[in-house]
């Protein structure tokens, strides 16, 4: 069972806290967690983008020259793919990339997160995140303080609006709650700082 310290935001050590094995020791499964990432980068296209094929294509219902005895090739539009100004072959057209995975893929897949996390002590557990004001500094002091000033994810047990704001303009620095992680957030942040209310939520969760 992985044991780390717990700190408070000056990065002062207050407790320690037993991680569960079931979701924070279990060896990683990189093959589910590459799915879950495509998955999720898949799941955020917009897939809005949109050409004309020769059919859309204004123009071109003159055959630009006869048939035979021009010494050109046989041609019947100018809005053929092979002119300029012509139509596309196989246009892309607006559609929806999204598809489901199976849930226990979902699962195995958080939980090898979790424990890639621990594995690589990339988990940092604090005590309490709070702010009176929204105020940036306050969080990226706290940042500082726990060793996570490059890439971070913050997971909060609840939606708070003065820690979320606070801490939106800080360079490579992300919220979430225990109900909106991915496998996308967790695998791109190089610290995970879990609130320690969130850490009973999500053994809670994912156990």
């Amino acid at each position: 069972m992985p044991n780390i310290d717990v700190l408070d935001m000056s990065g002062s050590k207050v407790g320690t806290i037993d991680l569960s094995d079931a979701i924070f020791g279990i060896e990683p499964n990189a093959a589910v967690m590459h799915h879950m990432v495509v998955n999720y980068l898949a799941n955020q296209r917009q897939g809005t983008q949109s050409a004309l094929t020769r059919a859309e294509v204004s123009g071109g219902g003159k055959k630009p020259w006869r048939q035979k005895g021009t010494g050109h090739a046989r041609q019947g539009s100018t809005r053929a793919p092979q002119w300029t100004h012509g139509g596309i072959v196989f246009a892309p057209k607006p559609r929806d990339y999204s598809y489901t995975v199976n849930k226990k893929v979902k699962r195995l897949a958080m939980k090898s997160a979790f424990s890639a996390k621990a594995q690589d002590n990339d988990i940092i557990v604090i005590d309490a995140i709070t702010t009176d004001e929204f105020k940036t500094k306050v969080i990226a002091d706290m940042l500082k303080a726990v060793g996570a000033e490059k890439k971070a994810l913050i997971v909060l047990p609840e939606v708070d609006r003065k820690v979320i704001n606070s801490a939106r303009n800080i360079p490579g620095v992300k919220t979430s709650q225990v109900n909106t992680l991915n496998v996308y957030d967790l695998l791109n942040a190089d610290k995970l700082i879990i609130v320690k209310a969130a850490v009973e939520k999500i053994e809670e969760v994912y156990a």
